[in-house]
């Protein structure tokens, strides 16, 4: 059974907004002031995901992703660039501007209903589609990296509250992976 899994970079206070800085809002680029061994790589610890799961994005994410990825050669990249990749989007997408990429073809929970029972589903980013996912239940894990710095302002992952269980924690590079689970009442 697959699991639905959200990946995001968040700082202390919670902002998941514009951690690398390409919405040029005023606390934007706070992940990379941290440099860039505080993003490279497969931080969040994808592994077979990358292989044999799809990765889900909203088109925004996807667009902006996919100017950055496809140059890349480094082995993590490699593996970024040949995973599976879906994107909820009401307009047409270019399955050439990234490898592997196709738009979901129906709503999008039942999309990913459809989806999970045989593989691994990871969201990055893309605040609207996690936000309709958790809205219907479907989160399993959460992946946090968790950056030592507070914002003051942004969009946050969790606007209203919300209870996790945390199931592991490791340090990597300047910060947290958080491995976290819905809680249950």
């Amino acid at each position: 059974m697959g699991r639905l899994i959200v990946l995001a970079f968040i700082t202390l206070d919670g902002v998941v907004e514009d951690p690398d800085g390409s919405d040029h809002t005023d606390f934007g680029g706070w992940a990379m002031r941290h440099g860039p061994q505080g993003v490279a790589g497969d931080k969040f610890r994808l592994g077979p995901i990358l292989e044999r799961g799809t990765l889900l994005f909203g088109r925004r994410t996807w667009e902006h992703f996919s100017t950055l990825w496809p140059a890349r050669d480094d082995p993590f990249s490699q593996s970024m660039n040949a995973a599976t990749k879906a994107v909820v989007t009401h307009r047409d997408i270019d399955p050439d501007v990234w490898a592997g990429s196709r738009a979901v073809d129906r709503p999008l929970a039942a999309w990913v209903r459809a989806t999970l029972p045989s593989t691994d589903v990871a969201v990055i980013g893309s605040g609207s589609v996690v936000d309709a996912l958790a809205a219907h239940g479907l989160v399993d894990e959460y992946r946090l990296l968790v950056f030592p710095t507070a914002t003051g302002s942004g969009r946050r992952l969790f606007p209203d509250g919300h209870r996790l269980e945390l199931t592991a924690v490791e340090q990597v590079g300047p910060a947290a992976l958080c491995v976290l689970t819905p809680g249950r009442a």
